[in-house]
């Protein structure tokens, strides 16, 4: 199915030069003269290589047909991570180029979303949410601001920020778009 590049929205996979590339950020843009162009941002799902490209906002792509499937986080050894499909017990395997930052937010048997290209694990779909445990986090300051914040780092080796109230040992909510705290588990 062919899609205008006006019609862009975030996440949507298409075919660039041969290749599976999803849309990461765009912007519409009207110069003074001449015809309006879409900056984007957008990531090569076979590579992983992220790339800013212009189009003109009338180009014609062909949508990626990306399969999906569900499995389950199974673990990681050398750098290689193993998801297992729940129904065919069928073992992918994605490497840390393609994991990048989703490692942080990979715990044992959490359910993601395997998109592949013929056949080829390319991504995975995470949760909006994951439930992180806290293993290191300074104590809390008296007195301090209930607004004010502190460092804190997870099982997975996340470090970012969280409320003063926040214990070591505490299991936490965070955004896995964005990695930020979002609650007591």
């Amino acid at each position: 199915m062919a899609i205008d590049a006006g019609d862009f929205k975030t996440g949507l996979t298409v075919m660039v030069d041969g290749d599976p590339w999803v849309v990461l950020d765009f912007m519409h843009v009207k110069p003074g003269k001449g015809a309006a162009i879409l900056q984007t941002k957008m990531r090569n799902l076979k590579t992983g290589s992220t790339q800013e490209r212009n189009f003109n906002a009338s180009t014609k792509f062909e949508t990626a047909n990306i399969e999906k499937k569900n499995a389950t986080f199974s673990y990681e050894a050398d750098g290689v991570y193993y998801f297992m499909d729940g129904e065919t017990y069928e073992t992918y395997e994605l490497d840390s180029v393609h994991i990048g930052d989703k490692k942080y937010y990979l715990i044992d048997s959490i359910e993601a979303v395997l998109m592949m290209f013929e056949g080829q694990v390319l991504d995975i779909g995470l949760p909006s949410k994951v439930e992180l445990t806290v293993v290191e986090t300074t104590p809390a300051i008296k007195g301090a601001p209930s607004t004010q914040s502190k460092d804190a780092t997870t099982e997975t080796g996340l470090t970012l920020r969280v409320p003063q109230f926040i214990e070591q040992g505490e299991k936490i909510l965070v955004n896995t778009d964005d990695g930020k705290y979002s609650g007591r588990a």
